[in-house]
């Protein structure tokens, strides 16, 4: 998870678990948001930032991924 403060509120970002201790970069331009990783270049997240909420939701349903049948 990060954190960005706008306009004077603590927002916070999730990223994933997997992305644990990974530096990132995060690009904002008005509302919208890219969370990159510093080293790869990898888009992590990308968002448009609800003001209204302090954490904002990675629009995944709750609870554990469903394992794929190979």
């Amino acid at each position: 998870m990060v954190t960005l403060r706008v306009n004077g509120r603590l927002h916070h970002l999730g990223i994933g678990r997997t992305h644990d201790r990974t530096h990132v970069l995060i690009l904002v331009q008005d509302l919208h948001i890219r969370v990159v990783d510093a080293a790869t270049g990898e888009l992590l997240r990308e968002l448009t930032l609800d003001p209204t909420k302090d954490y904002q939701p990675t629009g995944r349903p709750p609870g554990p991924v469903p394992k794929r049948n190979r």
